[in-house]
Order: C-alpha cells, then sequence, then structure tokens
C-alpha cells in the first residue's frame, strides 16, 4: 500500500496543523501573522522596497471595512482582518490560478477558515451580508493596490475591481514595510479587537 502523502505544517510555535482536518487549537495568532507578513500579493508584481504582504493587505481591508460598515461589531472588524488567514500556509494565489485549481482549494479554504474564525470566537461562517462587505472592502483594497503599486491604470483598475466610492479610501495609501514591522501591526491589532470582543 502506497504511503500517504503529507498533509501537515510545522508552524514555528511548534503546532502541527493538519490541513486536511485542521483544528482551532493548532492554530496561533503568532503563526498566521508571520506567515502573512511573508506572503507577498500580486505575486510580488509589485514597485517597492519591500512586497506588499497579505498582513498590510488584511490591516487595509479591516480600515475599509470599517469606513464601510461603522456600526459593525467588534467581531466583525476581526472577521475582516482574518479574511485571507488561511493563506498564512496556503499561499496567496491570484484569481486566475484559483480557477485553474478549481474546487479542490476553495474547499480546503473553506475548512482552514473556520478553524481559525472558532480560535478566535467568531462562528465558523459569517453571515452572507457581512461577507458581502468584507469583499466589497476586500475589492476596494485591490483596487487601490492596482493604481498605486501593481502597475495598473485607473480605467483597468475600474474595469477590473469597479472604481471605489472616494469617501472611502480619502486619506488611505498602500505602505510598504518590513515584514518584521507588518507583523507587529497585525498581532497588535488582532490583540486590541479581540479584547474589545470580550
Amino acid at each position: 500500500m502506497p504511503k500517504q502523502p503529507r498533509a501537515w505544517q510545522r508552524m514555528l510555535s511548534g503546532r502541527r496543523l493538519d490541513l486536511l482536518d485542521p483544528t482551532p487549537v493548532d492554530i496561533e495568532i503568532e503563526d498566521i501573522a508571520h506567515g502573512l507578513a511573508f506572503v507577498a500579493r500580486w505575486n510580488g508584481q509589485t514597485r517597492g522596497e519591500h512586497a506588499f504582504s497579505v498582513a498590510e493587505h488584511s490591516l487595509l481591508v479591516e480600515t475599509l471595512f470599517t469606513r464601510i460598515c461603522p456600526e459593525a461589531p467588534v467581531k466583525w472588524q476581526l472577521a475582516a482582518l482574518l479574511h485571507d488567514a488561511p493563506e498564512y500556509v496556503i499561499g496567496d494565489m491570484i484569481s486566475p490560478v484559483k480557477a485553474a485549481v478549481g474546487p479542490g482549494y476553495g474547499a480546503l479554504d473553506e475548512r482552514l477558515t473556520a478553524a481559525i474564525h472558532l480560535r478566535f470566537g467568531l462562528p465558523a461562517t459569517i453571515p452572507v451580508k457581512i461577507k458581502r462587505q468584507i469583499k466589497k472592502a476586500d475589492k476596494i483594497s485591490a483596487w487601490m493596490e492596482a493604481v498605486q503599486i501593481a502597475g495598473f491604470s485607473k480605467s483597468e483598475a475600474d474595469r477590473l475591481f469597479g472604481a471605489p466610492d472616494p469617501a472611502i479610501t480619502r486619506e488611505l495609501t498602500i505602505r510598504l514595510r518590513p515584514p518584521s514591522e507588518t507583523r507587529a501591526e497585525f498581532t497588535r491589532r488582532h490583540t486590541v479587537l479581540l479584547a474589545a470582543m470580550t
């Protein structure tokens, strides 16, 4: 009988995360923050001295979500911050690659998301209305990234992601920081939101 391929990853915290059957007890925010701070958005095809990381993107999405839904409970702000958290182990695949991989990627993402949510006091699946608002913030972030650091023209970004309401993006700019700084900021913001939920 052939040996089964390994489907777990050892985290820096010492946890062993089973990708096929993730459990909340094997998830630590330090692992998420570290992984996301070293995963580049746009496959690294951005201007600047540092890659624009998924951790930085997640901080921006949480800010945008809060502007879109200022009355939203703190738990949904935390959900916005963690919206791409599974990418700390599965990486950030651009949309065309996700489409090519097929439904298996989505199922893996959903399992990891559910475990992450449960670990931090969120429901395994969040309400559709909230998910849509987080997706809206995600698309606005993608538009900002496309125009500011990924070499897209404004008209191209408008066509692909939709032109955002200028009131939502006012005075926001893309930040490029070393991974250690972004990791620390992501962890700090998670701590603040988690404390506000209790």
